[in-house]
């Protein structure tokens, strides 16, 4: 497929960053690595397809409006949505192999669409010109011949970019994630370069020859004049983007503040830290946040309204946000995983674990 370099690229860093991610969200290593692109039809896409698929929507908005899909292997989407709630081994291999898809797959894999979604999100608004914001909507499962295929399901009619991904989990039999974008969604993400149109080989006149060259001057567009208050008027910034790289912690206990101070020592960042109930705005205020960590006792709502209230803040420049709580539980960590956390840690905090984490959210050098 010719062109859409930049969107191959984007893709395949998203990818490579949404599979460490879901990976650690499963508790197992998960790799999502591009391998191809091609141009299809949706009718080639469908008539070639065997076995059942997934289909997850990402809504894009703001100055690059449309949709696109992201279409794994049924049974793929059953093992991931398995491994997520816990299911034994042996009932998982059954499930995959009867392709059952239960309602409590469905809203598992949804926590983990939205984990994908974060970090193709993520990539988008920092390569990309203009704003740009994704957002998970619903999926529904294909399989060939027993679902109806129409003009608009399982996705539109029309020609689409495949950008193909292989899987890979450790001990596990995988497929591929196929993301599916419209030609022209895929052409305002990475416009197509435009054309020169060949001048016309016209022979004038020698002595028409300072005329020609002072016409063509004329033609040409008066140079843009930049006013001294247009060149010293400040451009908004999103709170928490400028001066120090910093960490903000908000965490009601002294002595677990202290012990979140010693482990990011390392990061050489600021460290800013509050309570829960701190103005998020004025500790932001202090420079550029690049991780935010948040403690507590449970994972209650009182700890999650901090990740909203931090979301809605950076909404356009997502942040990554660590929940540290002492007990967890699964609905507490689907969640927190919903409201916008990155990852999560048990109490007490391994200071090991917590540093490979802020060195994959910040991407830190290992080393």
């Amino acid at each position: 497929m010719e062109g859409y370099v930049k969107l191959y690229e984007m893709l395949e860093s998203a990818l490579r960053q949404a599979g460490e991610e879901a990976g650690m969200l499963l508790g197992q290593g998960l790799t999502a690595t591009l391998t191809d692109s091609l141009t299809f039809s949706k009718a080639a896409y469908f008539g070639d397809l065997d076995d059942g698929v997934f289909v997850m929507t990402i809504d894009s908005r703001e100055e690059y409006p449309g949709q696109f899909y992201l279409v794994f292997n049924l049974r793929d989407a059953i093992l991931m949505s398995s491994l997520l709630l816990g299911i034994p081994a042996a009932r998982i291999q059954e499930k995959r192999r009867l392709s059952i898809i239960e309602a409590d797959d469905i809203d598992a894999f949804g926590e983990i669409g939205n984990m994908i979604n974060g970090a193709i999100n993520t990539t988008f608004q920092a390569s990309l010109s203009g704003k740009a914001q994704l957002k998970q909507q619903a999926s529904k499962k294909y399989v060939p011949e027993i679902d109806p295929l129409s003009a608009e399901e399982p996705l539109p009619d029309g020609e689409y970019l495949m950008f193909r991904a292989r899987l890979e989990m450790e001990g596990q039999e995988m497929h591929h994630l196929d993301v599916l974008i419209p030609l022209e969604l895929g052409n305002q993400y990475d416009p197509p370069p435009e054309k020169l149109a060949e001048p016309e080989q016209v022979e004038a006149p020698e002595d028409a020859a300072t005329e020609a060259v002072d016409d063509a001057a004329a033609d040409q567009p008066a140079p843009t004049v930049v006013t001294e208050e247009q060149a010293e008027r400040p451009v908004a910034a999103a709170a928490g983007t400028a001066g120090e790289d910093m960490v903000v912690i908000f965490e009601d206990s002294d002595e677990d503040r202290l012990h979140l101070r010693e482990a990011l020592d390392f990061t050489g960042f600021k460290l800013v830290e509050g309570p829960l109930n701190a103005d998020v705005k004025d500790l932001f205020s202090k420079g550029n946040v690049r991780m935010v960590l948040i403690g507590s006792q449970d994972a209650d709502d009182r700890e999650l309204a901090v990740c909203i209230k931090i979301n809605a803040l950076r909404q356009d420049q997502p942040v990554p946000i660590v929940m540290c709580a002492h007990r967890w539980t699964r609905t507490a960590v689907l969640k927190a995983l919903k409201y916008g956390a990155r990852d999560i840690v048990i109490k007490p905090c391994d200071p090991q674990e917590l540093a490979a984490k802020v060195k994959r959210l910040c991407r830190l050098p290992s080393a």
